[in-house]
């Protein structure tokens, strides 16, 4: 099933109505969500009809966090947060992090063209593109206390885990960087110096998905132990392409070994090192609508090109999962270790954390999307440029992080204090060919038959003695770099006022800074050279504005500097705008500083309930735009008629700060959680990444507002019996004022956000599973049967609302997600079979859409959009010893 509109509300773009679509009613949103705060009162009732039972399945199951670097039930502490077993992922099949979406409502993740690095993760619908490596995420992962630093760094296997935390609102204060948003924190299984234990789970499923994890651990020595976890998981593609390629595949691999030594009660020491490979062809898009405006079927075939417009398109290419591409690769592959160290100095108890980890990760594919040979990145992993490494990032990190906490005043001051240090360099490489098809779709989408085939061979024969250049072939390789220090020292202190009333204070003084540079490598276009000799000999000078306009799609890289094109005397500045806004070398460095800080009152009338509010100033570093676009010529028309200085757009962008405000409680009764929470977020200089059709764009948004609540009901309903029930209410949009505070060359873009809803950011959203593990009948036998349910309301897919013609961007209808799974357990309890299916309504759901390069205008754009996951099914079977 697909949903689609092509019209939007007021929420998605300013005031304009709604039409055309079929919407669930405001009511039954509000009924979804009161739901879960009113089966609080009906709590007691279900949890007292198992009180008497004396097995270890009546009590209330206490579940313990880590998320203020102490530990403590989550019941406990004043935060919004959801915290996940390892049990409750394998019942819902979660793998990797980009299902979790299935079992938090506030939690979003998307990928684009390549999940090693196109990966956006959102919290109450705030979060960050992640297309560019110099953008860093707004929700910070830790895994094993370790700061991931982009989120394709943590796309690895969720395997041998012993928790996972998601804490929503900004977390600066006590997690090391860029945290505005939230944190996923994941923790994974300790070696035991007392047991020995281990596991195997073998999946096979539809797509000849086959899926290998397998654990040991246990003592060495009295005071050593181990642990090695592994995972493999390899899937045939469910996208088909028009060149009968497959893609959206699955290959990949992850070795994870421990050593945990304890010589003494008060000192301890966890070392870590893993190494994982992703090798797969992905991720291509479909083309949801098609326009010829731009493929004229007399101009193509005038020119010669071989195709009229692309095989696959249209709805029916969604629901069949049809592309045209077909040469896309994604790979990566990391490698780290890490260290933990902890001594009780008496008084006090130390931590230390730290880690090196290094992250490569590279990319092909044919960008234009539109079927025919125009650009490509390469092909396999290997670089479009010869001699040159292909498209792809390299991320080398090593953080430390020192804290010491103790408590003072007889218990009632809980203290800490500590510094972080990190130290990242990124080495970004973007390479690029134009294809066979470049020169002939050149002159048929820009001059149609008016000058006959291929006029460019003529232009560029002006500029080159009479001899005409093809542009196929023309390459160019481009590298950025960015090397960051950061620097913080933090405090996180709990006073007990009295025996019911808490004040927490917190503040972390972070220094950030970046040196980042952009250098081309390589690049050689001829046609584009001949172009620009013709320019500076004044040959152009009486060519029509049609035709000069068309010139622009030589892609003139690596040409004179923009400086040196200054001579000719005549020229328009039309033709001056087209070439001289080229890519600028740079090297520069950005520094900012910022003190956040957190402060949070929290009441206990009883042992069962918590009341709380808090306020946090959150921050998110700025950076380079690591992309040829970000420090081009922004005068180009004055530098050539008036012999103006130029003036370049600066590379750098402003760092993120966020104000969150919440208020919550959260109750035990029986044996079922209920929790609540109300907040609203404030967002200054929010970062964000536009695709514009043909290459991402970097900016700076004045104001962004996030408003909502939150509801979350768990716990067991009877013996084996358990519920959970979440949903999240959410307002996250750009005000009617988001220009305030930028620069003036980014309103144009900027205006026609405000008043619009954000990405991903669904009205309502919820989740609910029910799921019994108790003996099956009277026998020895176990049973498991779960059910999950998730819903999201429409959410906008691009960012822009509206075209610049103010035609309205289509959205993502509301949808209903079902997951099942029912297992076996032999009496001896070391074997279970599951059999699980996930997305069984098969609905086909768009994570982002993005205009077509090279095709259409606007208000008949032609529109590429990225998907989740279709159904899919299959068999695990699970031992352990």
């Amino acid at each position: 099933m697909i949903g689609w509109s092509a019209e939007s509300s007021s929420e998605y773009g300013n005031g304009v109505t709604r039409r055309g679509r079929v919407q669930m009613k405001t009511s039954f949103r509000i009924a979804m969500l009161a739901s879960v705060c009113s089966l609080t009162l009906a709590a007691p009732a279900m949890a007292q009809s198992g009180m008497d039972t004396a097995d270890e399945t009546s009590g209330n199951d206490e579940i313990i966090v880590t998320a203020t670097l102490r530990e403590a039930s989550v019941q406990d502490i004043p935060l919004a947060v959801t915290a996940i077993s390892p049990t409750s992922l394998e019942r819902q099949g979660v793998v990797d992090v980009k299902q979790l979406a299935s079992i938090s409502p506030s939690f979003s993740f998307q990928s684009t063209q390549t999940e090693t690095s196109g990966i956006a993760i959102r919290v109450r619908g705030v979060g960050t593109p992640g297309n560019n490596a110099g953008l860093e995420s707004s929700v910070g992962i830790f895994i094993d206390g370790v700061y991931q630093s982009r989120p394709g760094v943590a796309l690895g296997e969720l395997v041998d885990l012993e928790r996972l935390e998601l804490l929503r609102g900004p977390q600066g204060t006590l997690f090391g960087r860029n945290t505005s948003a939230g944190v996923l924190s994941i923790s994974t299984k300790k070696p035991s110096l007392t047991d020995f234990d281990g596991f195997a789970n073998v999946t096979y499923g539809n797509y000849d998905l086959m899926n290998l994890q397998a654990g040991v651990g246990g003592p060495i020595s009295e005071n050593v132990g181990f642990r090695l976890t592994g995972s493999w998981r390899k899937r045939d593609g469910y996208v088909e392409s028009a060149g009968g390629a497959e893609s959206h595949n699955k290959d990949r691999w992850i070795l994870r070994g421990q050593l945990y030594f304890e010589p003494s009660a008060d000192l301890s020491i966890r070392l870590i090192a893993d190494y994982s490979k992703i090798d797969e062809k992905c991720c291509d898009g479909v083309i949801f609508r098609e326009t010829e405006l731009a493929l004229n079927p007399a101009n193509i075939a005038l020119h010669g090109l071989p195709n009229s417009g692309v095989t696959f398109s249209g709805p029916s290419a969604l629901r069949n999962l049809q592309t045209n591409g077909g040469q896309f690769f994604n790979g990566a592959k990391q490698w780290g270790f890490s260290g933990e160290l902890k001594y009780n100095l008496g008084g006090a108890k130390l931590t230390y954390i730290g880690s090196y980890r290094d992250y490569e990760s590279s990319s092909t594919a044919e960008t234009d999307f539109v079927g025919l040979r125009i650009f490509t990145q390469g092909i396999g992993g290997e670089s479009s440029v010869p001699g040159q490494p292909p498209t792809g990032d390299r991320i080398k990190s090593t953080t430390h992080e020192l804290r010491i906490q103790g408590d003072a005043f007889d218990g009632k001051l809980d203290w800490l204090i500590g510094g972080f240090f990190g130290d990242e360099k990124i080495v970004s490489t973007a390479t690029a060919t134009l294809g066979t098809h470049f020169q002939a779709a050149a002159s048929a989408f820009n001059f149609g038959t008016a000058l006959g085939p291929n006029p460019l061979f003529a232009f560029t024969a002006l500029g080159n003695g009479g001899i005409p250049v093809n542009a196929a072939g023309a390459n160019a390789a481009n590298q950025f770099n960015q090397q960051g220090k950061t620097y913080s020292i933090f405090t996180h202190n709990v006073f007990d006022l009295t025996d019911k009333l808490s004040l927490t204070l917190g503040a972390r003084y972070v220094s950030e800074t970046k040196d980042g540079s952009f250098d081309q490598l390589q690049g050689a276009n001829g046609a584009c050279q001949a172009v620009v000799n013709g320019l500076l000999s004044g040959a152009y000078n009486a060519l029509p504005a049609a035709v000069r306009g068309g010139l622009q799609s030589l892609n003139c890289f690596n040409t004179a500097t923009p400086v040196s094109i200054t001579a000719p005397t005549g020229l328009g500045g039309g033709l001056a705008s087209r070439f001289l806004p080229l890519p600028r070398e740079f090297s520069d460095t950005f520094k900012d500083d910022e003190l956040t800080y957190t402060a949070q009152i929290s009441y206990k009338p009883n042992t069962d309930t918590l009341l709380y509010g808090s306020f946090s100033h959150g921050f998110k570093s700025g950076g380079f735009n690591l992309d040829p676009t970000a420090a081009i010529l922004s005068n180009s028309a004055a530098v050539l008629t008036t012999g103006a200085a130029p003036q370049y757009t600066d590379p750098r962008f402003s760092s993120e700060k966020i104000d969150a405000y919440e208020v919550g409680f959260k109750a035990t009764l029986g044996r079922i959680n209920a929790n609540v929470a109300l907040f609203h977020m404030d967002i200054n200089g929010f970062q964000q990444l536009e695709f514009n059709g043909l290459q991402f764009r970097t900016f700076n948004v004045g104001k962004v507002k996030s408003t909502g609540v939150e509801a979350e009901l768990f716990g067991k309903l009877a013996d084996y019996v358990s519920l959970n029930l979440s949903g999240t209410y959410l307002n996250t949009r750009y005000p009617s004022d988001c220009t305030a505070g930028i620069v003036a060359s980014d309103v144009p873009t900027i205006s026609r956000l405000c008043g619009a809803k954000l990405v991903r950011s669904p009205r309502f959203s919820s989740v609910a599973g029910l799921t019994y593990d108790g003996p099956l009948g009277g026998s020895a036998w176990g049973l498991l049967a779960n059910v999950n349910l998730q819903y999201s309301d429409s959410f906008r897919v691009q960012v822009q609302p509206r075209d610049t013609n103010g035609t309205l961007f289509p959205v993502q209808e509301n949808f209903f997600k079902v997951n099942a799974r029912i297992g076996f357990t032999t009496p001896d309890k070391r074997f279970t079979v599951e059999f699980w299916g996930t997305n069984l309504s098969n609905e086909i759901t768009r994570t982002v859409t993005a205009n077509t390069p090279l095709r259409g205008v606007a208000g008949a754009r032609s529109y590429l959009t990225f998907f989740d996951e279709p159904r899919t099914y299959g068999l695990t079977v699970r031992t352990k010893f």
